[in-house]
């Protein structure tokens, strides 16, 4: 816990810094729907809701990103499965995240895949109940982000994809399908 505390206190302090290496900076805001899924489950029950997330893009190569980000993912159990059949299972999330990624991009003009990851901490309320599943936790979990999806147009600023968030202490994925756009800082 300590060395996960010390390294958000490093990346932190990193946006501080104006070093070289950062060739732009950039404000990315996603907005999306909230999905929470258990590991196992006999039902194949997701939940929905809502996710929202702001990073702090700082483009070191055309293909290479870090970004602290900081977002909000809320999602409530529907009461039945992925069929409309009723069910008692369910995975819960009312949640802040916080932490840094870093995202792999082809630097392709209006249409660029990428691929992100990193390690994150989730502040809230969790549940997963299934057949297999019993949790119910509040505070802080780690998670470990995951994306995929792409960058479109001439600048590459509006941004459309897949977003999970993995929490291993609470036997559940938490993610969205989102939209997100991307707004350029200029340098002092």
């Amino acid at each position: 816990m300590k060395k996960t505390l010390l390294l958000l206190i490093i990346l932190s302090s990193s946006l501080l810094c104006n070093a070289q290496f950062v060739k732009k900076r950039a404000i990315n805001a996603q907005i999306g729907y909230g999905l929470s899924i258990p590991y196992e489950s006999v039902d194949d029950t997701a939940d929905s809701g809502f996710f929202l997330q702001g990073e702090y893009v700082l483009t070191i190569k055309s293909w290479f990103e870090l970004k602290p980000y900081v977002g909000l993912i809320l999602t409530n159990p529907k009461g039945e499965d992925l069929n409309g059949n009723p069910t008692d299972e369910f995975a819960i999330t009312k949640a802040g995240l916080l932490g840094g990624k870093f995202r792999l991009r082809a630097p392709i003009p209006w249409v660029a895949p990428y691929i992100e990851t990193g390690f994150g901490l989730s502040i809230g309320k969790f549940e997963t109940q299934t057949a297999f599943i019993s949790k119910n936790k509040s505070g802080l979990q780690y998670h470990i982000p995951v994306a995929f999806g792409l960058e479109l147009g001439k600048e590459t600023n509006v941004d459309i994809g897949f977003t999970y968030y993995v929490q291993p202490q609470v036997e559940q994925v938490v993610g969205a399908f989102a939209l997100g756009i991307t707004i350029p800082l200029k340098d002092k």
